[in-house]
């Protein structure tokens, strides 16, 4: 069970402490624990319910009439909402609600039903990228298990699998491009989904995945000769950021490097060792390529 405190509600949920307390005192809408210094603390259940409510408020509810309703009512509620609501931050709360109880047939309806409405990209950029911006904040305060992540990552890297294998292989004579994650790198759901950008752009793809040793890419460059390698760093390397660029810049002079992730962040849009050159959305990596 989740253990929060108002200001991790306040960030996961978007709505304002303040109006937290209010709701809590006026209205009874949740009833937190306390520390033995008083602190409020606040469940799974609160998180949910607090999701959900200000989803129905949003809505043109009034506060006082959802306090009155029952869970079954509320929760059919949001269900009406949830289909025809067309504001992302509507589905990004309910792929939350549904991580956090891993119901796979919840997250997978919400996903699927994304996908159809908005269209893949859209789906992905609009909706799962901030959805993972959300999991981050769950991870750093210590309210979801790896279980968690796996358990949502795994539903997530499956449908940009499927997504990759609807579209056509690229001619041999495409330009060649190299995606990888540097040894150790295991974050690969924003690799894949360059993989399918480029893929869908005819490029001609070879996708190493996870944890590449750095020989092994050396051996993969000399054989296809890339114009492009395409790499994202969210933990630590062994080694410092702008020596791994050298590095890259040195073993693969041919070759252009675009590298992204948090690692990258702080220098997005910037060049190194003329060949490396960092972006941070998806959307970014387009014209580079």
């Amino acid at each position: 069970m989740g253990n929060y405190s108002i200001k991790e509600l306040e960030q996961l949920s978007g709505i304002k402490a303040h109006t937290i307390r209010i709701w809590e005192k006026r209205h009874n809408i949740i009833a937190p624990g306390r520390t033995s210094t008083n602190i409020r603390l606040y469940s799974d259940n609160d998180l949910k319910k607090i999701i959900n409510v200000s989803l129905l408020n949003n809505s043109g509810i009034k506060i006082s009439r959802i306090a009155d309703m029952t869970a079954e009512e509320m929760n059919l509620r949001v269900l009406e909402i949830s289909k025809h609501g067309s504001d992302a931050a509507i589905h990004i709360d309910q792929l939350v609600v549904a991580m956090i109880d891993m119901e796979e047939e919840h997250f997978e309806r919400t996903l699927s039903g994304l996908i159809l409405r908005y269209g893949f990209e859209r789906a992905v950029t609009e909706v799962v990228y901030p959805f993972l911006d959300k999991i981050g904040i769950l991870w750093q305060t210590e309210n979801i298990t790896p279980a968690h992540e796996h358990f949502i990552s795994n539903l997530i890297r499956q449908k940009i699998i499927v997504a990759i294998d609807s579209l056509p292989i690229p001619s041999k004579n495409a330009e060649r491009i190299v995606l990888y994650l540097p040894e150790g790198e295991m974050h690969e759901i924003g690799l894949l989904f360059y993989h399918y950008l480029t893929r869908k752009a005819g490029l001609r793809t070879y996708y190493l995945g996870q944890s590449v040793p750095h020989e092994d890419l050396v051996t993969v460059y000399q054989v296809h000769r890339p114009s492009i390698l395409i790499t994202s760093i969210t933990a630590a390397l062994p080694m410092p950021l702008f020596e791994y660029f050298e590095k890259l810049s040195r073993d693969f002079p041919t070759a252009r490097v675009l590298a992204a992730g948090m690692q990258v962040l702080p220098y997005k849009g910037q060049t190194f060792f003329n060949t490396v050159q960092t972006f941070s959305t998806a959307m970014e990596l387009l014209p580079l390529i």
